[in-house]
């Protein structure tokens, strides 16, 4: 038996998003080929890999970097994820975001790696609320009004209520600075990946800000079940899915699926794998160069490959691609005959950096 739910479409600002299960930024997969495949596949917004603002400050499109500010035809609307320690460059790298064209910018102060955190970035923030909601102010005054400005949060730096408390106040700073919404991980940031994601968490978010701020809900979404009960149970205006996208783009079909009142769709077979893995791949290619798409390409290729019955040769053999000919090798060897593929196991969903 299925049961339809209605889902209220997203809007964010005077973007209208539609449904409400998007693609997250992340640290070295949200690339413009990971995004475009996943909106060919049903994502209704996606949000690029998270970038410093000095980093964007010194870009330039003569660089090889240049295409951190690609965005594809077929991608808007798409989000430009900000990250950076004072005020002032802050702002500035938001600037660069708007001349690129990404139709929203999102700040970042979610970021648990260590090494961001050192350096006063990401998740440092909600140790210090004072700067934070200054970052947000000045972000918002330089980005036009016609573009959104959004933050990503943690529930804190960790569970102590001096941590809730700054987390209060940053959201309350997000609203006071005129921010159209803010995505919330249920996990603190010393916590990482380790343990559930308190989903409770964004109920109480959700209800602290009513109808002031619409608030996206991330972590351990997995499935297409998991973004639909993330809503369900928490009353968040929309889901962020990101290491659940990781390889697995279908996870958005398959909730409009879901949400349709539909049976959940059979996973993808093997040759509906290979399509999209091609697909990707020229993407890549396009993106890239050629002679760079491989060794980009094989991380993707590892994750799609949790979707084949044979996980573990077929993994073996997309470690070792160095070439477009050793892609297509693999392929020939372990994806020619069609047959079912499978769902992701849960145990399969790695730590990758989602900031």
């Amino acid at each position: 038996m299925t049961t339809q739910i209605r889902l209220k479409p997203l809007t964010i600002g005077n973007v209208e998003i539609g449904f409400p299960v998007v693609q997250a930024a992340l640290s070295g997969y949200s690339d413009l080929p990971m995004r475009t495949i996943a909106r060919r596949r049903g994502a209704s917004y996606t949000v690029c890999e998270v970038m410093l603002d000095q980093f964007l400050l010194a870009l330039t499109k003569k660089q090889k970097t240049k295409h951190f500010l690609d965005i594809h035809p077929d991608e808007p609307p798409v989000g430009g994820q900000l990250m950076g320690a004072e005020p002032e460059q802050f702002s500035a790298g938001a600037l660069k975001l708007v001349e690129a064209g990404f139709d929203i910018i999102d700040v970042n102060f979610g970021c648990p790696v260590k090494k961001v955190l050192g350096r006063c970035r990401g998740g440092f923030h909600l140790s210090q609320p004072e700067v934070a909601i200054e970052i947000l102010r000045r972000t918002r005054d330089v980005v036009p009004d016609a573009i959104p400005v959004t933050v990503k949060m943690r529930r804190g730096i960790d569970d102590t209520q001096e941590s809730r408390d700054h987390f209060f106040q940053i959201l309350d700073g997000a609203i006071d600075a005129g921010l159209s919404a803010a995505t919330v991980h249920g996990r603190t940031v010393v916590q990482r990946y380790i343990g559930p994601s308190r989903w409770a968490f964004l109920g109480e978010v959700k209800s602290h800000v009513g109808d002031r701020l619409q608030i996206l809900g991330s972590g351990d979404l997995f499935d297409a079940a998991d973004c639909l009960r993330m809503i369900d149970e928490t009353g968040v205006d929309g889901v962020t899915v990101a290491r659940g996208a990781i390889g697995n783009p279908w996870i958005f079909d398959q909730a409009r699926a879901l949400a349709n009142g539909d049976a959940l769709p059979d996973p993808p077979t093997l040759h509906q794998q290979v399509a999209v893995m091609r697909e990707h791949f020229d993407l890549s290619e396009q993106t890239y160069t050629v002679d760079r798409a491989p060794l980009l390409m094989r991380k993707f290729c590892i994750k799609y490959s949790q979707c084949h019955p044979d996980y573990e040769n077929v993994r073996t053999s997309f470690i070792k691609i160095r070439t477009r000919e050793d892609f297509d090798n693999a392929i020939a060897e372990h994806y020619a005959t069609d047959g079912p593929g499978r769902y992701i196991p849960r145990a399969l969903h790695g730590s990758q950096e989602e900031c």
